[in-house]
């Protein structure tokens, strides 16, 4: 299968360098690129079926984590914000078990979306993941699963959303909410989010969706889902190095095992 009967090249041109510079521009403004309906209906009922498939594959995992994603921090009290926890709760199937016909598969091998991903993102070249785990990843969350608030570890994600809940499961962020490079962690401002005392953005993703967001230095999570309809929803994660694997402690912790 080619790209071209994956994804509508005709409302999103992936090789025309206006698209790509549009896209950075808005990536660079917003913290955001949102593609509705980017993958053809087809295409995604496909990807619904094998994502459907795989659920009984799947590893579900509870974690309390900070917004930063540190281990504790001893010599700060408990209700400082790299000690206090939120909670994540999801499923997780991994790349190993994506067909090698997926579409899933033939987007994320695209050199076409690739050169798209590089030009937007600004990356001089990406790479898949070394282990044999965290290329593709199907993420599901059924009623009351949530991801919780935080920061990224990477510059940049990139997701699909595969099929929305009926009540609930909403992306929620709040953009440059840090500045990590000059150390400014905006201890004060995570406490206020943590606390209720402020509204952050909701974006819209319908079924079909690719997202490209910045989440190093945007905070974000996803609300739990209040309906039992599962939220399902594709992680498409490269390196901007060679050979880099997810540590096996991470391996561990987020599929379950090793490989």
């Amino acid at each position: 299968m080619e790209i071209n009967g994956i994804v509508d090249v005709e409302h999103y041109p992936l090789s025309d360098l206006d698209f790509q510079r549009q896209c950075r521009a808005t990536l660079d403004e917003q913290g955001v690129v949102s593609l509705a309906q980017f993958i053809q209906g087809d295409s995604l009922g496909e990807i619904l079926a094998e994502s459907l498939r795989l659920r009984k594959q799947a590893y579900f995992c509870r974690q309390t984590h900070s917004v930063y994603l540190n281990p504790p921090v001893l010599s700060f009290p408990s209700g400082h914000p790299l000690n206090r926890t939120v909670t994540t709760s999801k499923g997780c199937v991994c790349d190993d078990l994506i067909a090698s016909d997926s579409p899933l598969r033939t987007l994320y091998d695209s050199e076409i979306f690739r050169q798209f991903v590089k030009s937007v993102v600004g990356q001089s070249e990406i790479y898949p993941y070394a282990d044999p785990l965290s290329s593709i990843n199907i993420h599901y969350a059924e009623r009351n699963q949530e991801l919780g608030w935080h920061f990224d570890n990477s510059s940049f994600a990139i997701t699909l959303m595969i099929q929305k809940p009926d009540v609930g499961g909403r992306f929620e962020f709040i953009q440059d909410f840090r500045l990590s490079r000059d150390g400014n962690e905006n201890y004060s401002g995570v406490l206020d989010l943590l606390d209720g005392k402020l509204q952050p953005k909701q974006l819209k993703i319908d079924p079909g969706t690719l997202v490209l967001f910045r989440g190093k230095n945007s905070v974000h999570r996803v609300s739990p889902n209040d309906s039992d309809r599962m939220r399902i929803l594709a992680v498409l994660a490269y390196n901007s190095l060679p050979d880099v694997a997810l540590s096996e402690s991470a391996r561990k912790t987020f599929y379950g095992r090793l490989n």
